[in-house]
């Protein structure tokens, strides 16, 4: 029998998956994935944590602990999910140890309320690295305007990250910019390059649900025939930028130091319109050097019918050009799109955010008064988490 995830891996794609919680990591299905399914390495975000939290009993302990110390519930949340990562880490650290630390890399993100905040990014982003303790972590900043210089600042203090939230090319240009400049201050700080790792989640599915949605609107025969085009078009020229980018001299100077080049991640990958294949945003993504995280369902779905044709990428800019000058003459302004979807994508992991702060402090609450299993009490919270999307 054919192994799908196997001939993507060899295609150059590494599997990651996309989800994290204490029963995954308990039950041995992280490791699971791992072993049989490729899967060499893990993200997560608000929204992740936020339902993970509210499912599991597995918590209980570790709340009715932080609840008699009198923790604070912030600091409460940071001590629940770095335990989590933590643990992650080092579940993954034999694909770590086995990619000479280029996969098994598990990532935790900042406090999305501080986005748009340089310094407290990078504070919280150095609290976080020095929590989980382990070589395998990304800190996951957003690629606001003002997270740039803060992806700069946290590599340059030798902290790999993964920088996420990323839709649009211009500002996915500024992000390798502030990786490239990130290590060479990490350089002229005498860190070791090559223990310094980096990904570019590239937002995938939400490209092609803010579109259609604007295509729909306009009604045209011409309009309708381009759904389902713009996220993987996107996807291919920044694809286009990375090569250019990680084959100029000023890379190869790095490269030279040791340094990783910071592969091209493609996040939300999961299928919104059920009209479209579910592994659309997988086997219209392949090329080396890039890596694909994706939640459980997908990964399986792959592994039952995925197909691996090659490099779908390099050969489709002049393609994907045509569908962007296609959308502009049916009017569609793809820069109000990439304004529009980061704006969101901020916004909704600061609801995460604060759906996971309500439920702990609920959690919290029900464990200090002794009243049943404290993550009852945010069930409720959770539910408003998942809407508010994953990566």
């Amino acid at each position: 029998m054919t192994d799908k995830l196997q001939e993507l891996t060899a295609a150059g794609v590494a599997v990651w998956l996309d989800d994290l919680s204490r029963v995954r990591l308990s039950s041995g299905g992280l490791d699971q994935l791992r072993r049989e399914k490729h899967v060499a390495g893990v993200t997560t975000n608000p929204t992740i944590f936020a339902k993970a939290l509210s499912d599991a009993d597995e918590y209980n302990w570790q709340l009715r602990d932080l609840a008699i110390r009198g923790i604070e519930v912030e600091e409460s949340v940071r001590m629940l999910t770095t335990y989590d990562v933590r643990w992650a880490c080092d579940v993954m650290r034999p694909s770590y140890d086995g990619s000479e630390g280029v996969d098994g890399r598990v990532s935790i993100e900042v406090d999305p309320r501080v986005a748009h905040d340089s310094d407290k990014t990078v504070a919280e982003a150095k609290a976080l690295w020095w929590l989980v303790d382990r070589p395998n972590l990304f800190i996951k900043i957003p690629a606001t305007e003002e997270g740039l210089s803060a992806i700069t600042d946290t590599l340059a203090e030798g902290i790999s990250v993964n920088v996420t939230l990323i839709f649009g090319l211009d500002r996915y240009s500024a992000v390798m910019e502030a990786f490239l400049t990130g290590l060479e201050k990490a350089k002229a700080n005498g860190h070791d390059l090559s223990k310094i790792g980096s990904v570019a989640s590239f937002f995938v599915s939400r490209v092609d649900s803010e579109v259609d949605k604007r295509l729909e609107k306009i009604g045209s025969e011409q309009a309708k025939a381009l759904k389902g085009k713009a996220a993987v078009a996107n996807a291919q020229l920044a694809y286009e930028r990375y090569t250019e980018v990680f084959s100029s001299d000023r890379w190869k100077a790095l490269a030279a130091a040791g340094a990783h080049p910071q592969r091209p991640l493609w996040a939300s990958t999961s299928t919104k319109n059920p009209d479209y294949r579910d592994v659309i945003y997988v086997e219209e993504l392949i090329a080396p050097g890039t890596v694909n995280t994706m939640p459980e369902s997908v990964i399986h779905a792959y592994a039952d019918h995925g197909e691996t044709r090659g490099d779908t990428i390099t050969g489709a800019y002049d393609a994907a050009r045509k569908v962007f000058a296609d959308l502009e003459s049916v009017g569609v302004d793809m820069d109000d799109v990439i304004v529009t979807l980061e704006r969101e994508g901020v916004e909704k992991f600061e609801a995460s955010w604060q759906e996971l702060l309500d439920g702990v402090r609920k959690s919290l609450e029900a464990a200090a008064k002794g009243k049943g299993s404290p993550n009852k009490a945010a069930k409720g919270n959770a539910k408003g988490a998942e809407k508010a999307g994953g990566a």
